[in-house]
């Protein structure tokens, strides 16, 4: 039998005055999750997260953690912590009085304090800092001093909003595998606040998408990136080449669709949604070749705009009458396609199954 979930949100709405910047959001968190909330600027994701936390109310709805209905209890009564994007360690205090400030404000004894610290302390790697103040640290090494500081109150879960912003790119690669790290384990559930597509694909087992105070779809990372279900998670999730399209029928074998520059096709969908407005092709799902036609895959006659070298792959930018698609090719040490060069002829080309349908 499964567990119930750790965190139920029923049809949560948050307005500030007339605006709702959290509307009828309802979702379930499962326990020893890694979860995202994950979105553009001011799509209401920072908002349900501090609602969790209790700094700010419902305005309609609940709020259950661990079967409890959160309405009237206060932050500082939730068995949640939080960890802010700004870290919000103390200057004058040392690493270990940093991690140890909620025990001791809340009477748990001396001995207790250092035992539970010296864990923390281990558990984010800071043996031989505890003496450190803030000034003398980097900021991945405040930012594990903060994380130390809500882990060692032992949580049922930990929010974190936006905590790996202010790093560099480097040490934010290595702070996520640290808190994938963390989760596994502490074992509690991560509720984690960004509007970074990698970020989220890369740490958490749950993700779930909000645009203007609604939640679009919520799924494991690949699940998200190789199906998603409307034209904005496809686009906000990764890189995509979208076509427009229509339904045309159903059958037992797929779903015909009309496409934009593409004409009629079949595409092997099993559930499609009710209402299709456009196809989407992943770069990584589409090849670029300089010789062609060839028969079998869907193709597209174009010419190569641009191409933008990442190391372990590139990013080619073909104009196919009037549409621009984005390819990716990966660089091997030994070159085995023609190369390409800008203003080349080329052929696109995808499988059927490699596309996927949305809605609006």
């Amino acid at each position: 039998m499964n567990a119930p979930p750790i965190v139920r949100i029923e049809q949560v709405t948050k307005r500030f005055g007339s605006f709702a910047a959290v509307d009828a959001v309802s979702l379930a968190i499962p326990r020893n999750a890694f979860f995202a909330l994950l979105g553009p600027s001011g799509c209401g994701k920072t908002t349900l997260l501090r609602m969790l936390a209790g700094f700010e109310q419902p305005s309609e709805g609940r709020i259950l953690i661990d079967g409890e209905e959160m309405a009237a209890v206060p932050p500082n009564r939730r068995p949640v912590n939080m960890v802010f994007q700004s870290y919000a360690v103390f200057p004058h205090m040392t690493v270990a009085e940093n991690i140890g400030y909620g025990l001791k404000v809340t009477g748990v004894p001396r001995p207790e304090i250092e035992r539970r610290v010296a864990e923390a302390v281990a558990m984010v790697r800071l043996q031989g800092f505890e003496e450190r103040r803030p000034d003398q640290l980097s900021g991945g090494q405040k930012q594990r001093v903060a994380l130390a500081r809500a882990l060692v109150k032992k949580p049922k879960l930990l929010l974190l909003d936006e905590p790996l912003s202010a790093l560099d790119r480097k040490l934010r690669e290595e702070m996520q595998l640290e808190l994938v790290r963390l989760q596994h384990e502490v074992g509690i559930t991560f509720v984690i606040v960004t509007h970074d597509q990698d970020e989220a694909l890369s740490m958490a087992t749950h993700i779930a998408v909000m645009n203007r105070g609604r939640i679009l779809q919520i799924s494991d990372p690949r699940s998200l990136y190789e199906r998603p279900r409307t034209r904005f998670v496809a686009d906000f999730i990764g890189q995509v080449n979208v076509f427009d399209a229509r339904l045309l029928d159903r059958g037992e074998t797929g779903v015909r669709v009309m496409v934009e520059g593409l004409g009629e096709i079949e595409v092997p969908e099993r559930e499609p949604p009710a209402e299709v407005v456009a196809l989407a092709v992943r770069p990584e799902k589409m090849e670029v070749r300089t010789e062609g036609p060839q028969a079998g895959p869907l193709q597209l006659a174009g010419r190569i705009g641009q191409i933008a070298y990442f190391g372990d792959h590139s990013r080619i930018f073909v104009e196919c009458d009037g549409l621009r698609l984005i390819c990716i090719r990966h660089n091997r040490s030994r070159i085995e396609e023609t190369p390409l060069a800008e203003g080349m002829a080329c052929y696109v080309s995808f499988r059927p199954e490699d596309a996927v349908l949305l809605s609006s």
